[in-house]
């Protein structure tokens, strides 16, 4: 239910929703928007439009991980999807004050924990669905992440999106190339990963941003079958133990085990 604006209680939100200060996810919490002058316009509900039809619209039984949940937009989501359990994780303590209050406004149950992506299998835990989205090219150890999703905490789907550069022209490529061939790696569509080394859009958590063709290599190197693709930047995948496998030796780092 929305309360008018000059509701003591509405004030009295809109003053906690300020004191948590930027918002990325714009939520609608009894009637007060939470980001209503995001560049992007309404998000992350435009984005979540565009493939939610990708997904199961009843999740009933079914678990829910979020990575890098931010204010928990997606997780609540899952919850209004009847998911049966969902654990949303975000390394910024600030972003899950922001989803508390979010899921207390709403009146959602999702479990929150403060856990880094390199951190996921403290979880000791598979997930029917994992959610990662937005997060690898914040990331300094892009691969690591998904290889780590991949043994610890993915079951079945995966949910991806990344922000992308460059040509979203793919290069069917051979399983190898002798090494005198350099000009393979100058063709257009070859997976290419640019590295930012200060800053980008004002952002310096932006490290490393793919183009296409490096999504979908990366994803099927970590063990992970691309299933659907319904916008430019989501990728539907599911779990695969496939021969992408062989390719790592040991699969997972010991200092990360």
């Amino acid at each position: 239910m929305s309360m008018s604006l000059s509701d003591p209680k509405s004030s009295l939100l809109r003053q906690r929703i300020d004191a948590l200060g930027e918002w990325f996810h714009n939520l609608d919490l009894s009637g007060i928007p939470t980001a209503p002058n995001h560049f992007l316009g309404d998000y992350p509900r435009c984005k979540w439009e565009s493939f939610a039809h990708c997904l199961p619209a009843d999740l009933t039984g079914r678990t829910v991980l979020d990575i890098g949940c931010n204010a928990g937009f997606y997780a609540i989501e899952m919850k209004r999807r009847g998911a049966e359990r969902v654990v949303a994780v975000d390394s910024d303590a600030r972003y899950l004050a922001q989803a508390r209050l979010a899921i207390e406004v709403l009146e959602v149950e999702i479990e929150l924990r403060q856990l880094s992506v390199y951190e996921i299998r403290r979880l000791e835990e598979k997930f029917d669905l994992v959610l990662f989205l937005g997060v690898l090219y914040h990331l300094r150890h892009p691969l690591l992440a998904l290889d780590l999703i991949h043994e610890h905490v993915a079951r079945d789907l995966l949910v991806f999106q990344s922000m992308q550069r460059g040509s979203e022209e793919v290069l069917p490529l051979n399983s190898d190339y002798p090494f005198t061939d350099s000009g393979i790696f100058a063709q257009r569509g070859f997976p290419l990963m640019y590295f930012i080394e200060n800053s980008y859009s004002g952002d310096p958590t932006n490290w490393w941003i793919p183009n296409k063709a490096c999504v979908e290599a990366m994803l099927r190197s970590a063990g992970f079958e691309i299933i659907a693709h319904p916008e430019t930047e989501v990728f539907i995948c599911r779990w695969s133990d496939g021969p992408a496998d062989v390719f790592r030796e040991p699969s997972i780092p010991d200092y990360a085990r």
